[in-house]
């Protein structure tokens, strides 16, 4: 699941592109200015950004250079701005794209498909501040590498690929096995989910939940 930071100030153009984008599957979080975008990204990674030019308190220009100089994620500038000059500035400054409003949901979403194509951003997988990069086999917290096992990473990839399914503990030990290739038995797996979540900060078990009886889905610990 890929998250976008979406930088725009017109409540209605948010929330239809929020709606959309989710039932899409992709992760959304908002920002109705720089300040705020800045903040956002300051505590959580994103893998793409959307942004408006003409902001509250500044230009998007600015924040699309602030990204580009920390190479932070790439921009979709999503913008009313359509004479030739602001198209030109938009990519000189980096944008991957440059989408004139209105604009067409389809269209939007077959472009931020294509820039994330092109970033690797889809060979990643994301929940809250966890981050899965499956070419790389590896996982982070933030900007923090967590050290994991083969199988833990097997656990976190088939849960975080389909985050609103609950997992019962026989489909789990059906899919995964242990570094040798083995199949991993009922008690390996308890004791795999619980060095898991010590791995992963969920002291709480809020982040996996565990649904008595049956298994284990993604909750809204974050």
């Amino acid at each position: 699941m890929a998250r976008i930071l979406l930088v725009e100030d017109n409540s209605s153009i948010i929330m239809g592109l929020e709606y959309f984008l989710k039932e899409e599957q992709f992760e959304v979080l908002t920002a109705t200015n720089i300040t705020l975008a800045k903040r956002e990204l300051e505590r959580t990674m994103v893998d793409l950004v959307l942004l408006d030019i003409g902001l509250p308190d500044g230009s998007g220009y600015d924040l699309c250079k602030y990204l580009q100089e920390k190479d932070l994620a790439p921009v979709i500038f999503l913008t009313a701005k359509d004479e030739e000059k602001d198209v030109v500035n938009g990519f000189e400054l980096g944008a991957e794209d440059y989408i004139i409003k209105p604009f067409r949901n389809r269209e939007l979403l077959a472009r931020i498909k294509n820039v994330l194509r092109r970033s690797g951003k889809e060979e990643q997988l994301v929940w809250g501040q966890l981050r899965l990069d499956v070419e790389a086999v590896k996982v982070y917290r933030g900007r923090e590498e967590i050290k994991v096992t083969k199988l833990e990473f097997q656990i976190l990839q088939m849960m975080f690929s389909y985050p609103k399914k609950l997992f019962t503990r026989e489909e789990i030990l059906a899919n995964v096995w242990d570094f040798s290739g083995n199949f991993v038995n009922d008690n390996t797996l308890t004791v795999t989910m619980k060095r898991l979540r010590e791995k992963i900060g969920d002291v709480d078990n809020s982040i996996i939940e565990t649904v008595r009886g049956v298994g284990y889905r993604l909750g809204e610990g974050k």
